[in-house]
């Protein structure tokens, strides 16, 4: 198993997976990326968005996608991990671990502050591994989203 940035020729397994990860998040329905729409965002000339991947004999055993955030508190940028999925198939082999690892092996090459992400209350197994690595919970803090067609309708004009 190699933990390796992600390539051209990993888009559609990282939409595969992308896709699979909506629908252990009882989400199925609401994924609308597509492969040319990843693969754009990844490999722009100034990519704002980046992935790793879990490459198990040349099949793509797992991913994070993520991108670059910024703490005005400590004045240093950071990462946001917005999607980490392992197959299945491999849980408990490591690649989750490893997959964390390489995210936070880059964190600290490159001075970066810390980590961020969010997770599922129901998700035990999920909050069990990152306790395990060493990740504390948010306590107090409560995550909001503003989309759809409550995004549409707000703006300056206030409404």
């Amino acid at each position: 198993m190699m933990i390796r940035p992600a390539t051209r020729d990993d888009v559609p397994s990282l939409v595969a997976l992308i896709g699979d990860l909506a629908t252990y998040e009882h989400e199925p329905d609401a994924v609308q990326i597509d492969e040319q729409m990843l693969a754009d965002a990844l490999f722009a000339d100034a990519p704002v968005v980046f992935a790793n991947v879990a490459d198990d004999a040349g099949a793509i055993a797992g991913m994070t996608v993520y991108f670059r955030n910024f703490s005005t508190w400590t004045g240093k940028l950071g990462i946001y991990l917005e999607d980490f999925y392992v197959c299945p198939a491999v849980r408990g082999r490591g690649v989750g671990r490893a997959l964390m690892g390489a995210l936070a092996d880059e964190a600290r090459a490159h001075g970066y502050a810390r980590i961020d992400w969010s997770v599922l209350d129901w998700n035990e197994t999920a909050l069990g591994f990152y306790t395990s690595i060493g990740a504390k919970p948010m306590i107090g803090w409560t995550g909001y989203r503003l989309d759809g067609d409550a995004l549409a309708r707000f703006g300056l004009d206030g409404s």
